[in-house]
């Protein structure tokens, strides 16, 4: 299938959950940003600095709200499922974010931003950190940011690959929300 000739609806995943609460009236597990949005282009600071590619490699500010019940902590993954890997690229992978915790600030690195016991693993270009994006040109690609809210804290280190840590946090969440950017150039 050539991602490029998709029409821009076929592009776009929805993916809140909605779980009910004790008092019966449902809330929806729903990550927002005000750099990013469902269906849009990403802004050049997201874009990957190299291979072409000429970007701020920033990662944007991301909020999440109404966790469900039982989270112990989250997970943050971005994910490209059209690069022609055949397993599609990581951009970001966090895990352990605490389940205090709603928000992460623009430009989050280990450095900054990032709160105390979160763990961030190498992306796809081989660097801890965000990775922004950068398909082959001419085409057109969706960056899935995901936040998944999890049944516990995931007993991994750093040193894990994606494919292992994305694993173990399908297995355990209880509710994620995705917001789908693209990007072409």
């Amino acid at each position: 299938m050539n991602i490029a000739k998709m029409t821009l609806a076929s592009l776009v995943l929805i993916g809140s959950t909605q779980f009910a609460m004790a008092d019966g009236h449902s809330k929806t597990f729903t990550l927002t940003s005000e750099a990013i949005a469902e269906g849009r282009q990403l802004d050049t600071e997201q874009v990957f600095q190299g291979f072409g590619c000429e970007g701020g490699n920033l990662s944007p500010a991301l909020a999440w709200e109404h966790a469900p019940e039982g989270t112990k902590s989250f997970a943050l993954t971005v994910y490209d499922p059209d690069a022609p890997t055949g397993s599609g690229w990581w951009h970001w992978f966090v895990f352990n974010i605490p389940a205090e915790t709603s928000a992460l600030p623009a430009e989050t690195t280990a450095a900054s931003g990032l709160p105390s016991g979160a763990v961030e693993l190498k992306n796809d270009y081989g660097t801890v950190g965000f990775g922004g994006a950068c398909p082959p040109p001419g085409e057109v690609h969706r960056y899935q940011f995901t936040i998944h809210a999890l049944s516990t804290k995931l007993e991994l280190d750093g040193s894990v690959s994606n494919a292992l840590a994305g694993f173990m946090v399908r297995a355990n969440t209880i509710a994620s929300s995705t917001i789908t950017a693209v990007y072409n150039r």
